[in-house]
């Protein structure tokens, strides 16, 4: 039988996920799988790469042959590099998690001494047609109410 590691999709349309298995070469690229050894998840950011490395390197030692896609994500892992003994380094370096726009943004305000024109954040227009409903119905609560003179019919 002939083996391969390659990837199985999962998800919805337009949002890939991947597994990595281990798969009769015949099998259907969803069918069923002998062993599932990693994930991948492309749309992330930074994408997840995941790959249990021990099992990787059994099946790729006993005749597994991975596909393009499995060999570019072991590089990246740097279990290809541990299998085939290339002197190439692993690709995967962790990344700075993103800075929030909102506090960049007041920041930003705060450097300049000055209040915003804006929020960062605008209302949706029910929000501000809300807002202006109950500021008027509180204007007309605050009025005096004067006395009516009765009329004659």
């Amino acid at each position: 039988m002939a083996v391969k590691i390659r990837l199985k999709r999962l998800g919805k349309i337009r949002s890939p996920h991947y597994r990595v298995v281990v798969m009769d070469s015949r099998a259907k690229r969803d069918g069923r799988a002998i062993e599932e050894i990693g994930i991948y998840h492309p749309k992330n950011d930074p994408s997840v790469i995941e790959v249990d490395s021990d099992r990787a390197l059994y099946w790729l030692g006993v005749g597994a042959q991975p596909t393009e896609a499995v060999v570019a994500l072991l590089r990246r892992t740097g279990d290809w590099q541990k299998f085939s003994g290339e002197d190439s380094p692993s690709g995967v370096e962790p990344q700075k998690p993103r800075k929030d726009k909102v506090a960049l943004f007041n920041a930003a305000l705060a450097e300049a001494d000055a209040e915003p024109a804006t929020a960062a954040i605008s209302k949706s227009k029910k929000q501000q047609a809300a807002e202006e409903a109950a500021e008027a119905e509180a204007a007309a609560d605050e009025a005096p109410v004067e006395a009516a003179e009765p009329v004659e019919a």
